[in-house]
This record gives structure tokens, C-alpha cells and sequence, in this order.
């Protein structure tokens, strides 16, 4: 616990009085040093995972498990999602672009909004929610229950069975993910431009092509392998190093995905800047 700094000062009367500081100089002294110790405890544990993942043996048996948990299982969800976005951008659209006769411009535009932007920033804000709580609270609930530190008696890696794979698996299938719903949310936006009109798959897909370019497509997937990683990153970080005790498994949770949220925009920022230079 922070302890309150005292002063002194004298009034009038010569009277010594003692007054705490003041009650935001020490909230803020205590958030600033929980956040600087929290960025440094999260380096270690990057910097542990780079060291842990080229050292033999490999758990390859593991990562095609943890694999198919957390790109198979989440596929119906992302590709719901993906559908709805396509569908509703498509049809938010249409009367703004009728506006100005450029209605036929309406797939290519959908498009590109979906492959650069809406398809992986929505996709992975779905992830963080599915797979970075789950992980979070996994790692949590085997900490309370003290499966970690038996793993570590019996003489085994927990670290690379349970942090490395996870990490590596959520790195890989969010940009298969993200790929997969880019292409259902053009299904859904096909579906939405034939509910007021009559357009060719054909037709449609053509003008998508013909307007994307390796410009629109190859950014956008680089970063989803930045954002997986961050995601599987802080998951297992939050439920590896989680309070024991149930509740801390609730807390685990809650701030993986907080957390995994709030670095995807900071890293989707960083990637928008990064591709605005080399595209100037």
C-alpha cells in the first residue's frame, strides 16, 4: 500500500500542523507506477516467449490443438459477424452514394472499407473477446488451482506447453480469420446491394477486382498477425501471472480483453501511419 506523504507548514499562530498531500497527487503517483511496472513485467514476458520459442522441444502436438480451438471454434462467430457487417455497410451506404449518382461505385467502396479497415479491426475485436478471455481465464483457473506450479515440480515447461503455443496459434489464425471474413462480408454485401436492385455476382465481383489493388490487401493482412500476437500475448500474460484466488480469475478476463482492445487500435494506428508513408 502507498503511503501518504506529510507536510508541514506553520499558520499564524506558530502552530505545527500536519496535512496530507493531496488525495490526487497520490492517486496519480500510484497509477503511474502501477502502469510503469506493469509495461516492464509485460516486457519480460515478451522478451521469456522469444527466448522460450526457438529452445527444443517443440510442443507441435499442442499448437495444432490449440490451433484448431482457436481458429476453428471461433469461424461460425467471425464469419456471422463478418456477414452483418457487409450487409449493413452495403445498405448504410446506398442512399448517401445515390445522393451524388455514384451508386454504382457502392461495391468497390464496401470493399475496400472491408479489406482495409471494418473486416480486421472488427475481426479482431471479436478474437480479443472470444479467445483472449478464454485464454486469460484458462491460464487463471490453472493458476488458482496450482496446475502450473505442479507442472513446474514434475519437471515440465509450462511456460512453452502453455504460453508459447497459445501465443503462437492466436498469431496464425487471426489472419486466416480475417481473410475468411473479409470474403464472407463480401457475400453480404453482394446480398445487400440485390435487396433494392438487380446485380450479377459477376458483375459484382469484377468491380471489386478491378479496384483493389496489393496496396488495399497486403497491409491489411500483415497487421492481423501483429494484432493476433498482441492478443495472445496479454491473454496469456493476464491468467499466467493472475492473483490466486477465484476472483482473480474474473480479473484475468476482464483485463485481457481490455487490454488486447485498446492494442489493437494503438497497433492499427501505428499500421495506418506506417502504410500512409510508403504509399506517399
Amino acid at each position: 500500500m502507498k503511503k501518504i506523504i506529510l507536510r508541514k507548514f506553520k499558520n499564524k499562530n506558530h502552530e505545527t500542523e500536519i496535512i496530507p498531500e493531496t488525495f490526487s497527487e497520490t492517486v496519480s503517483d500510484s497509477i503511474f507506477d502501477k502502469f510503469f511496472i506493469e509495461v516492464s513485467l509485460l516486457t519480460i514476458f515478451t522478451l521469456r516467449f522469444f527466448k522460450e520459442v526457438f529452445k527444443p522441444p517443440y510442443e507441435f502436438n499442442e499448437l495444432m490443438k490449440q490451433s484448431f480451438l482457436i481458429g476453428y471454434k471461433t469461424f461460425p462467430l467471425v464469419a456471422i459477424t463478418g456477414f452483418i457487417i457487409g450487409l449493413v455497410l452495403t445498405i448504410q451506404s446506398r442512399p448517401t452514394l445515390s445522393k451524388f449518382g455514384a451508386e454504382s461505385l457502392l461495391p468497390a467502396m464496401v470493399a475496400v472499407s472491408i479489406i482495409r479497415e471494418i473486416g480486421p479491426v472488427i475481426t479482431a475485436l471479436i478474437f480479443a473477446g472470444k479467445v483472449g478471455s478464454g485464454i486469460g481465464a484458462e491460464l487463471a483457473s490453472m493458476n488458482v488451482t496450482e496446475q502450473i506450479d505442479a507442472m513446474q515440480v514434475s519437471d515440465n515447461n509450462p511456460f512453452k506447453y502453455l504460453v508459447v503455443t497459445r501465443i503462437l496459434s492466436a498469431t496464425f489464425m487471426l489472419p486466416l480469420l480475417v481473410i475468411f471474413a473479409d470474403g464472407v462480408g463480401l457475400m453480404g454485401s453482394f446480398v445487400g446491394v440485390n435487396i433494392k436492385g438487380n446485380v450479377g455476382a459477376h458483375l459484382f465481383f469484377s468491380q471489386i477486382f478491378q479496384t483493389l489493388e496489393f496496396n488495399d490487401l497486403i497491409p491489411a493482412v500483415i497487421k492481423t498477425f501483429f494484432f493476433g500476437f498482441a492478443i495472445g500475448l496479454i491473454g496469456c500474460y493476464k491468467g499466467y501471472n493472475s492473483n490466486k484466488g477465484t476472483e482473480g480469475v474474473g480479473k484475468a478476463a476482464n483485463s485481457a480483453v481490455v487490454f488486447s482492445s485498446l492494442m489493437i487500435f494503438i497497433i492499427d494506428m501505428i499500421a495506418v501511419q506506417i502504410t500512409s508513408l510508403f504509399q506517399n
